[in-house]
């Protein structure tokens, strides 16, 4: 459910040498020199790492580069691709991303958000309350619903942030709107991949990546440009985004539950640029079929975990050097907290079995 960001194929490096993630073209906390440069006029007068869907450049201003307690959703306007990175995508992908992208914008993200909270939290817990156990849910209680919050999480199943939105809507109360980038290769590519994205996600599968994982398709990379400056936004600013990120790029298919794979530094990239609150979470007990997982809640299914924990400190790698190690270095730091919940697991899991 959640986008594989490109690990690097140079020895040395975390990205490629024509990487699809320019931090320059992000839309940071605070301002950086490169940034600056960023600023400077196109032959059109507008900025273009700051198009936005009206066709006017984002505020610049010193205030809107400041940490804010309060970030109200309509800050500024949706960021918008420009045209020669829409112009890698086949005219299905176009035509799937412009409905994806309008769906998660104003009036139809907050429809489409009240049919998730609904219809789609409605049956993910019909078919999951008999096996469900959350732990450390006040963590997320606890955070500045007024700013963004990334949760990031171990991923064994298809199902994963699917069960855990179920569990934001129907046990809190704040207000909230769900993202989950993917890859782009399935969910925007046929109609089968918008109507699943419909009918599970409620188009909340966005922005998409082309780029990444098992499959890359390097010649959409501009327009990977585009996904990552949007993600960004959507990271940095919005009261109530809520955005779910899997660390380690693609499922974990090892049959042991408390074993990782190595978090790709696309991860550290993003919370470097954009600096939201992150809260890890550990999921366990949860399969990849289907059918199998629903009649599971009525006929001795595993028991679904799902571990929230505190909000992590990263002020320390935010005020450090944009570099590749620094993205790592944060990747590896929120993949040591999950696992710290999955040790906590092991040991409730171990305790319950016994009696």
């Amino acid at each position: 459910m959640c986008a594989a960001l490109p690990p690097d194929v140079r020895k040395g490096s975390a990205f490629p040498s024509e990487s699809p993630f320019d931090l320059r073209e992000a839309m940071p906390r605070k301002m950086r020199p490169s940034l600056l440069e960023e600023l400077k006029e196109t032959r059109a007068g507008k900025p273009e790492a700051f198009r936005t869907s009206g066709g006017e450049a984002a505020r610049t201003t010193p205030e809107s580069h400041r940490a804010p307690t309060i970030l109200p959703s309509n800050q500024s306007e949706a960021l918008e691709p420009l045209a020669e990175e829409l112009a890698v995508l086949s005219p299905f992908e176009r035509f799937a991303f412009r409905i994806t992208h309008r769906m998660n914008r104003g009036g139809w993200k907050r429809f489409w958000t009240w049919s998730q909270s609904v219809f789609g939290a409605g049956w993910i817990h019909i078919s999951t309350y008999n096996l469900m156990r959350v732990y450390g849910l006040e963590n997320i209680e606890a955070v500045d619903h007024d700013r963004p919050i990334l949760l990031v999480a171990n991923h064994r199943s298809f199902f994963d942030f699917f069960t855990v939105s179920s569990v934001l809507f129907y046990r809190t109360r704040f207000s909230k709107q769900l993202f989950f980038p993917v890859r782009g290769r399935f969910f925007y590519q046929s109609p089968a991949g918008m109507f699943v994205n419909l009918v599970m996600g409620w188009w909340s599968m966005y922005p998409p990546f082309f780029t990444g994982g098992d499959k890359p398709l390097p010649e959409k990379r501009e327009f990977d440009k585009y996904s990552f400056r949007r993600l960004t936004q959507i990271c940095h600013e919005g009261a109530g985004n809520v955005i779910g990120f899997h660390p380690e790029g693609t499922r974990n298919k090892n049959s042991d539950p408390y074993s990782y794979l190595r978090p790709q530094p696309g991860l550290g990239k993003l919370i470097k640029a954009s600096d939201p609150q992150v809260i890890p979470i550990f999921i366990a007990g949860l399969g990849n079929k289907l059918a199998k997982q629903v009649l599971g809640n009525w006929f001795g299914g595993e028991p679904i975990r799902i571990h929230f924990g505190k909000q992590l400190d990263l002020s320390d790698y935010i005020a450090k050097k944009d570099h590749v190690r620094t993205y790592k270095e944060i990747g590896e730091f929120v993949m040591s907290k999950i696992a710290e919940l999955g040790e906590a697991d092991r040991e409730l899991h171990a305790d319950a079995e016994k009696s």
